[in-house]
């Protein structure tokens, strides 16, 4: 039976917190599963990363017509998620990736 995908994306979000708080103590990120898609009939799983001292947000989505694909924005706290989102392979995510993420946009 194939692992859940939000268990796996939850997973290399918590390795690459823990690493960046080891690192970078300035950064210091704020991790949320949010379930306000699913809440309003969408069916899509959100997991936000964000950088209170920046004000800045990295927004991850799964979406079940999607499957086997991350939507991801870069965005600020105070935003809404646009229309526009970049796409990946969830296989092709990992913690370095996540890492370099939080650490170019938070930094």
């Amino acid at each position: 039976m194939p692992e859940d995908p939000l268990e796996l994306l939850s997973d290399a979000v918590s390795d690459a917190h823990a690493r960046i708080q080891a690192s970078h103590e300035h950064i210091n990120p704020v991790i949320e599963v949010r379930r306000k898609m699913r809440d309003a009939g969408i069916p899509a799983d959100v997991l936000t990363i964000d950088c209170h001292r920046t004000r800045r947000r990295i927004m991850l989505i799964l979406h079940d017509g999607q499957p086997g694909q991350l939507l991801y924005q870069f965005i600020t706290i105070e935003q809404e998620a646009g229309d526009e989102f970049q796409s990946m392979a969830l296989s092709e995510l990992d913690t370095g990736k996540l890492v370099q993420w939080m650490e170019e946009y938070f930094g």
